[in-house]
């Protein structure tokens, strides 16, 4: 078990203490699990307090030993109620805050309302772009994290290739890729902020229900097992001559990266071989235009622009009436943080530290789908591999 170490959350912290300063905010509460990760080392609950300077207050419902345990931050202390947490914050020293940060992208209306209730002469600001261009800039730490997901996603990949087999569905193949993950460190769970944002580790879809719309920001839908969760791997069997998506999240140790790859049993036709080639041009286009400085909607641009003028318009990251507006986006704890490979981001660049996944897919309605997906960090030396699997289209 990996615990964050202490100069890494110190690190943390006083980036954020820069721009809550910036922002003028006197402090930041946090309680959504991914942003006390990534700021405490845990996910026990409980509140974090962040003044804009000077060392947090952690403050922890439940469980204080374990938080005490597992986090390097120097004060950590029980929270018995939550009415006690302006007194607890005061009782440390801290003055009470008139312009609170929260994290008003993702903290429930009660529980704002809550809190505005213990701080009631505090103006509510939203921290959440703060805390997310933090969350951004991947240390050194992080990234040899995020290169021990890319290799669990390799030993995924290999294990797709030795148990794919003609007439299993894609719920038996997703399975088995789910064990030989957790046996390998994967928690268990894809992390997104979005709202409802809910995925699976392991998006495997084949034939023409790869093509089946569904309700989320995604290119690639699947029928899923029930209209309950609509969207993944479903009871379909797969067949020769098909494209099979494997399309998987990778975790370790909180950390997610995201491979997507393509096998088939027999042959695919020539449109979906075509279709995969013209897709790891575009792959490549955007190696070459991610350089720091770079506009994250200019990258997206020049590559819808290529899928335009070689004839995938109409195919290009869904089918029309569900084409997505990405084609990449940030990695880490979640697996939508900053950047956005996306539409309209013309004003943010690429820098230094900054990981993200790329994933330009096709979309044929009645037939399937083919694409790549990697993972990449943008280092003082350029873009780098998170993923590094074959990129062979997989024949069997």
């Amino acid at each position: 078990m990996r615990l964050t170490p202490k100069n890494e959350l110190e690190y943390r912290y006083r980036k954020l203490q820069v721009e809550m300063a910036a922002a003028g905010m006197d402090a930041v509460l946090m309680v959504q699990n991914a942003d006390l990760f990534y700021f405490t080392g845990t996910v026990q609950t409980g509140v974090l307090y962040v003044p804009v300077s000077g060392r947090p207050l952690y403050l922890v419902r439940r469980d204080f030993l374990r938080a005490r345990m597992e986090s390097g931050l120097a004060e950590v202390v029980p929270l018995p109620s939550l009415n006690q947490l302006a007194g607890l914050i005061a009782e440390h020293g801290h003055p009470l805050p008139q312009r609170l940060g929260l994290e008003l992208d993702v903290l429930p209306v009660n529980l704002y309302q809550k809190y505005l209730s213990l701080f009631p002469n505090a103006q509510a600001l939203d921290a959440s772009p703060a805390i997310r261009r933090v969350r951004m800039i991947k240390s050194h730490y992080e990234i040899h994290i995020l290169q021990d997901a890319g290799t669990q996603a390799d030993k995924v990949y290999r294990r797709a290739a030795e148990v794919i087999r003609e007439g299993m569905s894609e719920v038996d193949l997703a399975a088995e890729l789910e064990h030989l993950s957790r046996k390998e460190g994967h928690q268990g769970y894809v992390r997104m902020r979005a709202f409802n944002g809910e995925l699976s580790s392991a998006q495997v879809l084949s034939g023409a229900d790869a093509a089946a719309p569904a309700c989320t920001n995604t290119a690639l839908g699947g029928m899923g097992l029930t209209p309950a969760f609509g969207h993944g791997a479903s009871y379909n069997r797969i067949r020769r001559d098909e494209p099979i998506i494997v399309d998987f999240a990778s975790c370790y140790d909180g950390y997610l990266a995201d491979q997507t790859r393509v096998f088939a049993i027999g042959s695919v036709s020539d449109r979906m071989r075509r279709g995969y080639e013209d897709m790891l041009r575009i792959e490549e286009l955007m190696v070459e235009c991610a350089v720091e400085g770079a506009t994250w909607g200019g990258i997206y641009d020049a590559c819808v622009d290529l899928a335009r003028r070689i004839g995938y318009a109409e195919h290009f990251m869904g089918t029309p009436g569900n084409q997505v507006s990405f084609i990449g986006h940030g990695l880490g704890i979640e697996i939508d943080e900053y950047p956005f490979i996306a539409k309209g981001f013309s004003e943010d660049t690429l820098e230094v530290g900054m990981a993200f996944a790329f994933e330009p897919k096709l979309v044929f309605p009645g037939e399937g789908a083919v694409g790549i997906e990697n993972s990449f960090y943008l280092s003082e030396q350029g873009l780098k591999r998170l993923t590094f699997s074959s990129k062979e289209l997989v024949l069997l």
